[in-house]
């Protein structure tokens, strides 16, 4: 996984995502709900739900919104009825573009996806196109020089910080760590994602996110001219209200490119 840093690509987003936190929200809850309908509204007995919960927390959404939003996917309150739905295509460049989104009308939101597509010089595939070049993995980024409790006050990444992370990984069944420069990046088996969140939150480890991710198997490189392009389809995708989540075969260690080339 070295060279694929996924925390890089969070933090590119970040500032964007800030700026539309209604609809932020609005995801928030859509994927609390629909968490609910299928594995009831139990967090401890469904994993996907407490994933949800955690998310919806961090981001600061009201207690009651949330209470608001299990329960109609329990069906104590009526709600609008949404389904999940996935969109496979190409970007710019070739790059695999795996759109994940919940919707209460599939003929618009297909329409609608296939337009931003075309528009950003894309094209929406066929199901099953891009699917097979990812993973369902759970992923989680851990700050270095904060990753073990007995360091968390040095300001700089030590030796040592590094081998009590892969003793963590090791003892927690991980199956794949990967050293960036700033942070930690763990990959586990979906089954898994919840019982080592967990043991994270029990050990009080600053986790910086997390997530049941898809991950590509074979990131591809681009210039920074693609890249860029690539990037503004990536971002009307997130920007469009039935999406949640966009996932691409981007190695995006490339994205500081990017932003080189969007402001020169």
């Amino acid at each position: 996984m070295s060279g694929h840093s996924k925390w890089s690509t969070i933090k590119h987003r970040k500032a964007a995502t800030d700026a539309r936190r209604g609809k932020l929200f609005t995801k928030l809850l859509r994927e609390i709900t629909v968490a609910a309908r299928l594995g009831g509204g139990d967090p401890k007995s469904n994993p996907r739900l407490r994933s949800a919960l955690l998310e919806a927390r961090s981001s600061s959404v009201p207690g009651d919104t949330i209470d608001r939003a299990i329960k109609k996917g329990t069906g104590e309150l009526e709600g609008e009825s949404y389904e999940e739905v996935i969109y496979e295509g190409y970007g710019p460049g070739g790059v695999a573009i795996l759109v994940e989104g919940m919707t209460d009308n599939r003929n618009r939101t297909a329409s609608e996806v296939r337009h931003l597509f075309t528009r950003h010089g894309g094209n929406l595939g066929d199901s099953g196109s891009v699917t097979w070049m990812f993973t369902r993995r759970g992923y989680f980024a851990i700050e270095r020089g904060a990753s073990t409790p007995a360091t968390s006050g040095t300001s700089k990444p030590q030796p040592e910080d590094d081998e009590k992370l892969m003793e963590l990984a090791l003892e927690l069944g991980v199956d794949d760590i990967t050293i960036e420069p700033d942070h930690y990046e763990l990959f586990t088996p979906v089954e898994d994602f919840a019982a080592v969140q967990e043991e994270l939150e029990r050990r009080g480890l600053p986790v910086a996110a997390k997530e049941l991710a898809m991950v590509p198997q074979t990131p591809m490189t681009l210039p920074a001219d693609r890249v860029a392009q690539v990037m503004r389809l990536v971002e009307a995708l997130e920007d469009h209200d039935d999406v949640q989540k966009v996932w691409l075969n981007l190695d995006t260690s490339s994205l500081d490119a990017k932003v080189t080339a969007t402001h020169s």
